[in-house]
């Protein structure tokens, strides 16, 4: 092995290359070795390696990969590179990255209720939601079995960002990195982002038209200040947090809204499901962590902006939330009088008479989709396009969408009722 050229570095790959080494001490193999053969069998991995940051401080393939493989034959010896693997010499980032929402990415997955109901390849093959959630930890016994069942790759978690070979910082700084998993139904962060006025500026600096220093942030400037891997927001992905508000209607609103995501009970009453959302990290539980991430995005903002404008425009996000929790948890509470009544059918597996906004496209009935899609499309776009700056998202593609929504599940209550308890034909009857 080449040794790096810098002091101190020198124990440093001493002490990872002693690391990486096999439990049967089966001989390391070169550099040399696994370029010669990989650049017939993969030469682009190759010409990746050869272009980053990881040839030239002398960090080579046994490594990350242990030095197991050897052959063709020998291929499932192939060491995952966790970020166990990569925090051996990133260890500040690694233990940012597991402090934060991005690691939480897989447990997530693998709680939602009907997660277990996709094709494989959706899940564990990351053609569909394991694609993105991929970058979540992955515990050993799941990376096992998941190689059992034939997925075999995208089982790492830093190669979302920093993709792999090149592995390089600049890409994973650039907003297009955050583009493959952030954009969508649900979340269109990069939509939202692109074409708002944070965005264009990013673009003209990126083809030229704005010079190199002219204030532009991108996701990373104000989701990842200063390069911090501990990802998460006030809100969290669901915008739901506790404590209560003290606005009385806002909190009856939560409270419904808590209960559709099943992690309140029709009482008010925690349930086990809140205990995976704390695991899973998808909202603030308490004032104090609100509050931390709330001030930490204004000093950021702050950078840019006067301290009042920033302070009226993060509120006008927390206004939007409000509003739209008030036309979602009127349409839960339609379909969950319609459980209650018995005019429509509880499925099962809910363990109330509420919808549960967990099941997303899996919910059986129409106007039950027609819920799932108001909130998870069209409330998400409402708010998140409040927050992102982008006056068309907010409006036409969140808040316009919720009010439709709202009106075909009145309407679609209003005639299964009328089915049921069909008006007398005399109207003096």
């Amino acid at each position: 092995m080449r040794l790096l050229r810098t002091g101190g570095c020198v124990l440093w790959a001493v002490a990872v290359l002693g690391a990486c080494r096999t439990d049967d001490n089966a001989p390391v193999a070169t550099t040399s070795e696994c370029v010669s053969c990989h650049r017939e069998v993969t030469p682009n991995i190759v010409t990746d390696w050869e272009l980053s940051q990881h040839r030239v401080r002398g960090v080579d393939c046994a490594m990350c990969h242990g030095s197991g493989h050897r052959s063709a034959e020998d291929v499932a010896l192939v060491k995952t590179a966790t970020p166990e693997v990569c925090g051996t010499c990133h260890p500040v980032q690694t233990d940012q990255f597991k402090a934060g929402k991005h690691a939480l990415a897989w447990a997530s997955m693998e709680a939602m209720p009907t997660t277990h109901w996709l094709p494989m390849a959706l899940t564990g093959g990351m053609k569909g939601c394991g694609g993105c959630h991929q970058v979540g930890i992955k515990s050993e016994e799941e990376i096992r079995r998941l190689k059992d069942e034939g997925i075999r790759f995208g089982l790492a978690s830093c190669d979302a960002c920093h993709t792999r070979h090149l592995f390089s910082v600049k890409e994973a700084r650039e907003p297009q990195a955050c583009r493959t998993c952030h954009m969508g139904m649900d979340h269109p962060q990069w939509e939202m982002y692109s074409s708002s006025k944070h965005g264009v500026r990013h673009a003209l600096k990126q083809s030229g038209a704005l010079p190199a220093e002219a204030a532009a942030p991108t996701c990373q400037t104000c989701h990842m200040p200063k390069g911090d891997h501990e990802v998460r927001t006030a809100w969290g992905f669901l915008a739901v947090r506790l404590p209560m508000p003290e606005d009385e209607q806002w909190a009856a609103d939560r409270a419904t809204i808590l209960t559709a995501l099943g992690v309140l009970d029709p009482h008010g009453n925690p349930t086990a499901r809140l205990d995976v959302v704390k695991k899973a990290d998808v909202a603030r539980l308490t004032q104090e962590d609100w509050q931390r991430e709330r001030d930490r995005m204004a000093g950021i903002c702050e950078q840019c902006h006067s301290a009042n404008l920033v302070k009226a425009e993060l509120k006008k996000g927390d206004e939007m939330i409000r509003e739209t929790d008030r036309l979602l948890a009127e349409a839960i509470r339609i379909i969950a009088g319609l459980y209650r009544d018995g005019i429509l059918r509880k499925p099962e597996h809910y363990a109330y008479d509420y919808p549960d906004l967990l099941a997303f496209h899996d919910a059986p009935t129409v106007i039950e989709q027609r819920l799932f899609k108001m909130h998870l499309e069209h409330r998400m776009r409402a708010f998140q396009g409040t927050f992102h700056n982008n006056p068309d998202y907010a409006l036409w593609y969140g808040w316009s969408e919720m009010l439709q929504d709202l009106t075909e599940i009145r309407t679609l209550a209003k005639e299964m009722r009328a089915i049921r308890h069909p008006l007398p034909l005399d109207p003096s009857e």
